[in-house]
């Protein structure tokens, strides 16, 4: 493993849970439910520990074609200076369009128009945050017609013009390849693994033929051997846990972490 080591994504509910889980090496933390002066006491008390703590933000929409909201970026860097955090991080997408909010991380058109759209905002955060920026690869449940790059060209081309970093969310590879038809080993081949950040996990379910990634389930077999098919790639600076709304107990918690560093590890 490299120097983060296996995470968990911190939630109030799961508080007092990491506190006690064993190999738990970093957390990773919602940007936009904090504030950096009154950050909770179990956060803190894990950043005394020495665990590093990450902003994952969630809104700054930066694929929008409207400008910037640079306020939503100055509120990550301000919870990145409180945890004195080392790296911050949103998603390649766009959640507002046309002055509303669509509550969810909408895919963008991987055309050389959106890319540059991309870019321009991704250059104006990294001016107001102190600490590199990385992007994640989302889940779809539609892709936009007429691509002119395939997500990991577009990827690759994105940290190219930028220097930001990736973050790859495993879990969303593998429901983009049951929901939309794309090729997670083709996906894999085509990475910048040297930009790599840090790599995501989650579990879900399929409802009605589609699958959700939930954060609610645990981590399917067929997304730890993505996992081992990235590993074959490269080594990951980090791999996170996701868990979100049905927790479940801590042994089980440290049964999924235990298995993401086996895959990792072998």
């Amino acid at each position: 493993m490299g120097e983060l080591g296996i995470g968990i994504g911190w939630r109030h509910e799961l508080d007092l849970s990491i506190a006690r889980l064993p190999g738990v090496d970093w957390v990773e933390v919602v940007a936009e439910n904090l504030h950096a002066d009154h950050l909770p006491e179990t956060l803190v008390a894990l950043r005394k520990r020495g665990l590093p703590v990450l902003p994952h933000a969630v809104s700054l929409s930066l694929g929008g074609a409207e400008p910037l909201d640079t306020g939503r970026v100055e509120h990550l860097a301000e919870v990145a200076r409180a945890l004195d955090a080392p790296l911050v991080s949103d998603h390649v997408c766009f959640v507002r369009a046309g002055g509303l909010d669509s509550g969810h991380l909408m895919p963008l058109p991987r055309t050389r128009e959106a890319l540059d759209v991309l870019v321009s905002n991704v250059r104006l955060a990294q001016s107001i945050v102190e600490v590199p920026l990385a992007l994640e690869n989302i889940a779809a449940v539609l892709d936009w017609p007429a691509p002119e790059l395939t997500e990991e060209r577009f990827l690759t081309e994105l940290t190219e013009r930028t220097g930001c970093r990736l973050i790859i969310d495993v879990a969303n590879l593998y429901a983009n390849a049951r929901n939309i038809g794309t090729d997670p080993v083709a996906f894999l081949d085509g990475i910048p693994w040297e930009r790599l950040a840090y790599v995501h996990m989650a579990g879900g379910i399929e409802r009605d033929g589609v699958y959700h990634d939930t954060h609610a389930h645990p981590v399917l077999p067929e997304v730890l051997a993505l996992l081992e098919e990235l590993r074959r790639r490269t080594d990951p600076p980090g791999v996170l846990l996701e868990r979100d709304d049905d927790y479940p107990t801590d042994d089980e918690l440290a049964a999924e972490l235990a298995a993401l560093r086996a895959a990792v590890t072998a």
